[in-house]
């Protein structure tokens, strides 16, 4: 005769989980939640594939900048020079 196995922790968890999941499912308005929810997922994933997408344009454009800043002959980028520049005359004009 075999012994029934011995229910583990886990075992206990995935029954009630699916348990919960089929309750859910026949509540209602569970339609328009696992809707929502669904869309939620797609919107984030599309978020995801774009920030990806512009860490890429930032190593591209980085790229860019350091050929520029080779093909000028200077060792910094001009923008961030400029940018110093604007951030410490706007100071100098808080402080007056």
């Amino acid at each position: 005769m075999a012994q029934p196995r011995e229910r583990t922790i886990v075992t206990r968890l995935a029954d009630a989980g699916e348990e919960a999941i089929q309750r859910l499912g026949g509540a209602p308005g569970a339609d328009r939640l696992l809707g929502a929810v669904n869309s939620l997922r797609e919107r984030m994933d599309d978020m995801q594939k774009r920030m990806r997408t512009i860490a890429t344009i930032e190593k591209q454009l980085a790229t860019i900048e350091r050929r520029l800043d080779k093909l000028e002959g200077k060792g910094t980028s001009t923008r961030s020079r400029s940018t110093s520049r604007k951030t410490s005359s706007a100071s100098r004009k808080k402080t007056s």
